[in-house]
């Protein structure tokens, strides 16, 4: 699954900084990666290679220089899709969580980043099973306000991050 837990175990800290400066807990999510860089180069490789089998009948005409260019526009094509399709999946959302207050951060691709702060006390999370832009989509509501968390999970993935989540806030409160 797409996460990492980080729970840092309380300590003292020290005289310079207050307790509530070392997290208590980091919960860091990110898309899947159904195609990884080394799969990519496989890819490619062989979308080229499969492209030029027709070629070799046309080897030494004139039809060849004819249809290299549309080869090379389709091979570039695939390959900027690909990437587009990285860049895009660039997204991290960083929750963490202190005794004080609970911070959210959406890291987007091409975009502002996204900031949500509230007290962990009040902080209600909440599974939307029906009628959300997704199914099994989670908010997490406090300060006024309601954010998403997770919107790029799996269904099953979001009810084992809100279970997970629904614990570790109650047991912080």
């Amino acid at each position: 699954m797409p996460l990492e837990w980080e729970e840092r175990p309380e300590t003292v800290a020290p005289l310079s900084l207050p307790p509530s400066d070392k997290p208590v807990l980091r919960l860091s999510l990110w898309p899947h990666r159904s195609l990884p860089k080394k799969g990519f180069v496989f890819f490619i490789g062989i979308t080229l290679g499969l492209i030029c089998v027709p070629l070799l009948a046309v080897i030494g005409t004139v039809v060849l220089w004819a249809l290299l260019p549309f080869l090379g526009v389709t091979v570039g094509g695939v390959w900027y899709a690909l990437q587009r399709s990285y860049r895009d999946g660039e997204i991290l959302e960083e929750l963490t969580l202190w005794d004080d207050r609970l911070h959210l951060v959406r890291h987007n691709p091409r975009g502002p980043r996204q900031e949500w702060e509230a007290n962990p006390h009040w902080v209600r999370i909440a599974l939307h099973e029906q009628g959300g832009p997704v199914e099994n989509y989670i908010t997490l509501m406090g300060a006024g306000r309601e954010v998403e968390i997770g919107a790029f999970l799996s269904p099953e993935e979001r009810m084992e991050i809100y279970r997970d989540l629904s614990t570790r806030l109650k047991r912080a409160a």
